[in-house]
């Protein structure tokens, strides 16, 4: 039997990977390689519990796209470097940073297909290679929740593993979990929570919400309306029944609301750029490259899990 399609989101892991092993985990150069080696493990063990056959790890060329900020200019401002504002470069730990490159480069030896796409961030990676499978079920594997969005039972199944909490607590959503979960409504789960997420807002994206507006009133709002549009709409409506008190924050936030919609969705339209083909192998694409690399890191362990990993599906 084929096994799913497995879309990792790469920085979320290695960044819960670099503060989840102690940075003390050094190679033999005496460079801390904690990403690097609890990034690993985790493939490994995803690729145990899910068994897929196409694997694909994706990436953010672009962590702040410009159509974002233009839209809600205070989008992850918080997350600026000092002086970012005119770089726009991410405040990333510095020992995180230097590890990606070895992470990529195990990846490719290992023959794991990445992707990312220029002026999208990884979560719009995703819900793109998501929303175009035709074929095999999606697992979509991220702490970010805003991809629960993704959720969804046509063409395919796509599923995502929610791992905010660490993977030994990670959860895995479809319709059924995101609308008992989250109050909207069965039918239109993954779309209802992303405007769900709209109204309530997320600080940590550096996006306020309708004031006033929190999640429960923004789950009551969904199971009754369905969507933002038709909850427009009904704002729009002088007979609609609308309790005064929302009826006017949501006309004072109408502007806002408008601009956020499509900060929060992810893009399902972006010009894809992948390093090679998303089948997963039982073997590395250069074993050789994959054992000097594991030596160099002091990862020999880690990418011998991985390889058991993959051999054993």
């Amino acid at each position: 039997m084929s096994g799913p399609l497995l879309l990792l989101d790469g920085a979320s892991l290695w960044f819960r990977a670099f503060h989840g092993v102690p940075d003390s985990i050094v190679g033999p150069d005496g460079k801390p390689v904690n990403a690097l080696r609890g990034f690993t493990d985790m493939v490994a063990q995803l690729v145990t519990r899910h068994s897929p056959t196409r694997l694909v790890v994706c990436l953010d060329l672009d962590w702040r796209p410009q159509f974002r900020v233009d839209a809600i200019p205070t989008y992850k401002t918080h997350r600026l470097a000092p002086n970012g504002a005119a770089t726009n470069t991410e405040e990333v730990p510095r020992m995180l940073t230097r590890q990606v490159p070895m992470i990529l480069d195990v990846l490719r030896a290992a023959g794991i297909a990445t992707a990312g796409a220029d002026g999208f961030e990884a979560d719009d990676v995703l819900g793109t290679l998501a929303s175009r499978e035709k074929t095999d079920d999606v697992v979509v594997v991220s702490g970010d929740r805003d991809l629960l969005q993704l959720v969804g039972d046509d063409p395919v199944p796509v599923r995502v593993f929610y791992v905010g909490r660490g993977l030994a607590k990670a959860e895995l959503y479809g319709p059924t979990e995101v609308a008992a979960k989250y109050g909207v409504p069965l039918e239109n789960a993954g779309d209802a929570y992303a405007d769900l997420a709209t109204l309530r807002g997320d600080s940590s994206d550096g996006l306020p919400g309708v004031a006033g507006v929190g999640e429960k009133t923004a789950s009551a709002l969904m199971l009754r309306f369905g969507s933002i549009q038709q909850l427009l709409a009904a704002v729009d409506d002088p007979d609609s029944d609308i309790a005064r008190g929302v009826r006017s924050k949501l006309e004072s936030a109408r502007a806002y609301i408008e601009a956020a919609v499509p900060v929060v969705r992810v893009a399902r339209d972006a010009e894809i750029k992948i390093s090679g083909s998303d089948e997963l192998g039982r073997e590395p694409a250069d074993a050789a490259e994959l054992e000097r690399l594991a030596a160099k890191h002091g990862a020999e362990s880690s990418v011998a899990r991985l390889l058991s990993a993959m051999r054993k599906r």
